[in-house]
């Protein structure tokens, strides 16, 4: 449900963003020994929640805004993701059965019901132009679509990006 306050919010997806596809390799201008060593997971645990950097979970906490998860693992993020991060169990978008048609990403229309106008961030590996001019001619708030390489997850310089961009506000 959404928060009636006027933070901005962050809507974040989790494969891609938390959990990159490709190698665990740094960024440019990332020197090796600042990413976080992979940590033991138990056995038969999910090998690819290894590629989540804890210290991601820092980092988003000290954003001024609301965090939501915005992702297909729905309630599973709280279960998983969020104490591998060290965040609190955070609200869930609940996502309608049906599929989007066209060339609009099918989470669009949902983020932008549930910022209910509020200024939010959406931070996601699949976000196009067509996504962008969509929440710019539907949405009434401030919004920040956050395309991250899906490669290599959230970065240093994704950060910066989304803390200036709320800085601004």
């Amino acid at each position: 449900m959404p928060d009636s306050s006027d933070r901005p919010l962050l809507f974040l997806d989790v494969d891609g963003p938390l959990i990159p596809f490709g190698t665990p390799e740094p960024h440019p201008g990332e020197h090796v020994g600042d990413r976080a060593a992979p940590q033991p997971l138990p056995a038969g645990v999910n090998p690819l929640l290894a590629r989540i950097d804890s210290r991601h979970g820092v980092r988003l906490s000290a954003l001024p805004c609301d965090l939501v998860w915005a992702t297909t693992w729905m309630a599973d993020a709280n279960e998983v993701i969020s104490p591998l991060l060290g965040l609190p169990e955070l609200p869930v978008m609940d996502w309608p059965d049906l599929e989007e048609e066209g060339p609009l990403h099918w989470k669009t229309r949902g983020l932008v019901d549930w910022a209910a106008g509020r200024p939010f961030v959406w931070v996601d590996d699949e976000i196009t132009d067509i996504d962008r001019t969509w929440v710019y001619e539907h949405h009434h708030g401030q919004a920040l679509l956050h395309r991250v390489d899906p490669r290599r997850g959230l970065t240093h310089p994704d950060f910066v990006a989304i803390a200036d961009w709320l800085a601004r506000l």
